[in-house]
């Protein structure tokens, strides 16, 4: 069990959280970008830092946007502010190689240096090398939205004990989705687009995240 982590975490480690950060995303609730970020890029990046630590950080809601799907429903997108992403990147780096071993070889979804093309290359194998022929395709409907944070909150005890981790985690859960100018507080779930969503719903069920199995 890891009790202390956040002392990873310098004013290097978050100019790598920020070099990772998608720039040319849509922004979030405050209309903050890239350019205007940078602007005064080491000062606000070591505020950010300050922060994260001393617990005054304030997780800002996630935007809501609808994308369409094949079917003709609509896929529901969270959309964090820019600084939000930078902050969720620096936890993520940190939590990510913790998890990392646990996770099998056929698994490819968000996982770092693995894409979709791997996962497709895998079966391709699979099929043309291994003879097998059938592909079983499993969904869990509205995953993201129906995640227990009770229950997620069990699993993160058994490995990561951190209390400026865990409550950084606590507050990206209760941040809520401002949708319409009405805020929503949730009580579940983990919001899609997030940059820490993915592996929060993978240590859950890492049976979602892995490549269409084969028989």
């Amino acid at each position: 069990m890891l009790t202390s982590l956040h002392h990873l975490i310098d004013c290097e480690w978050m100019l790598e959280a920020y070099r990772l950060t998608r720039k040319d995303g849509a922004p979030g609730i405050d209309g903050m970008m890239a350019t205007d970020y940078e602007a005064n890029l080491e000062a606000n990046l070591g505020d950010l830092l300050a922060r994260i630590k001393s617990g005054r950080y304030i997780a800002p809601p996630v935007r809501r946007h609808y994308i369409p799907k094949a079917d003709g429903t609509e896929r529901p997108l969270g959309i964090p502010t820019l600084e939000d992403k930078v902050a969720q990147r620096a936890i993520l780096l940190l939590l990510e190689p913790i998890y990392e071993t646990d996770f099998l070889s056929c698994s490819y979804g968000f996982r770092p240096g693995r894409s979709a093309h791997d996962a497709l290359h895998a079966l391709r194998n699979g099929f043309m090398e291994q003879g097998l022929r059938w592909v079983v395709d499993v969904d869990i409907s509205k995953y993201f939205d129906t995640i227990d944070h009770a229950h997620l909150r069990r699993f993160l005890d058994q490995r990561v004990t951190d209390g400026i981790v865990r409550r950084m985690i606590d507050k990206w859960l209760k941040a809520g989705v401002l949708e319409k100018g009405v805020l929503r507080r949730t009580t579940g779930g983990t919001p899609q687009g997030g940059v820490i969503s993915p592996l929060l719903a993978k240590e859950l069920a890492p049976v979602v995240w892995t490549a269409p199995r084969w028989i």
